[in-house]
């Protein structure tokens, strides 16, 4: 029985990892492959896949390495002190704003188009204010889906990918996996904000320590839920570019396959909201309303904002987000795996493998992903 239970809860919290990756990210990477050419775009997939993966395998040790529950900015405080507490805390600012910002604009574009056949200012904005009324209202409440629900929501985005691709591959254009950019390194580098965007689940991993009774499977949780993304991203973007490559790739598919948009954004919406509730509720001490409140409407703010003056598209508010705030934590999560093999609390269930070479070169990759990301 109790074996049983373990590998349910193991499968549990691969859900939950793959539940909180795969969001809007998923939906603007056929874009951003394609204008750095298919085989630059799908180096880009796999190599900052493996990267992410290494980093949550690195993050997962130090959760094994220290006692008690925290999130992301509680380990950094434990592991880097009151700084690296601050810089977990805007890096994770940075990337779950950016996120709800993007479902926030995404879902108004994915709506207008399913319901009114096109998008517009007002409809964008109209649709766009609609759904986040939705979602605040059920954040408030403190409705998420998390474990069991979880398995359902990862089985429905596996089918759905697949059943696209069966669909639309035969109806691909050649001419459209055919690039006419030069090959230079700003292409190659083009779609790292938006791709490493689409692996970030950083806040998954404490609940994922929680779910799993037994601690050894955490590393195979771990990878299993890591390289599931990248296989849905790889055939997805390879389906979509066949078809066409707008931003938000589903408006190529039509109006039914949106509603695969619609699904993937309304759950990740919802678990980035109720974690970013928890972070001024249980971390800053905020009251709930607060908490809410400075959740929700900064996000209302800069959406209409950003759809009213068109300050930003959607593949600019995940690029940002990704390069910036996914680069921060990252780095942080390096030095935090450096320090919690000298500092740790307990023995981990499984170690990985760390060097300052190895501490040094990831974090040059996120350091050029940021300036690049300025520059650029």
């Amino acid at each position: 029985m109790k074996k049983g239970f373990s590998k349910f809860s193991t499968a549990e919290a691969i859900a939950i990892l793959v539940g909180m990756i795969i969001g809007a990210g998923i939906l603007g990477i056929p874009y951003v492959v394609a204008q750095a050419g298919l085989f630059w775009g799908l180096v880009n997939i796999i190599g900052i896949g493996l990267i992410v993966l290494l980093i949550y395998l690195y993050f997962g040790e130090v959760i094994l390495r220290t006692k008690g529950k925290h999130q992301l900015p509680g380990y950094a405080s434990i592991y880097l002190g009151k700084t690296g507490k601050i810089l977990m805390m805007i890096s994770m600012l940075l990337v779950q704003y950016g996120a709800l910002i993007a479902y926030m604009f995404g879902e108004g574009e994915v709506l207008s188009f399913i319901l009114l056949g096109s998008v517009n200012l007002s409809s964008h904005l109209i649709f766009s204010v609609v759904f986040l009324v939705l979602m605040a209202t059920l954040i408030f409440f403190g409705i998420k889906t998390l474990g069991k629900e979880e398995l359902f929501g990862l089985g429905a985005i596996i089918a759905i990918v697949i059943v696209i691709a069966i669909y639309f591959l035969p109806q691909a254009q050649i001419s459209n996996f055919m690039s006419s950019n030069p090959i230079l390194i700003f292409r190659f580098l083009f779609p790292y904000g938006a791709i490493l965007f689409a692996y970030l689940g950083f806040a998954a991993l404490p609940e994922m320590n929680e779910i799993i009774k037994n601690k050894r499977k955490m590393k195979k949780a771990l990878i299993i839920g890591s390289l599931i993304p990248i296989v849905i991203y790889l055939l997805f973007t390879i389906t979509v570019i066949g078809i066409d490559t707008p931003e938000i790739a589903t408006l190529a598919l039509g109006r039914f396959v949106s509603l695969f948009a619609l699904f993937t954004m309304f759950t990740s919406f919802l678990a980035v909201g109720v974690a970013q509730k928890e972070i001024f509720w249980y971390d800053m001490k905020f009251k709930h309303f607060t908490s809410w409140f400075f959740t929700i409407i900064p996000v209302l703010i800069i959406t209409m904002l950003i759809i009213f003056f068109g300050l930003i598209d959607f593949i600019g508010i995940i690029s940002y987000a990704g390069a910036i705030g996914g680069g921060i934590a990252g780095i942080l999560i390096v030095l935090m795996a450096i320090k919690a093999k000298k500092l740790g609390q307990r023995k981990p269930e499984y170690t990985v493998r760390i060097n300052w070479l190895i501490a040094f070169l990831l974090i040059l990759l996120f350091v050029l992903g940021i300036a690049y990301q300025f520059l650029f």
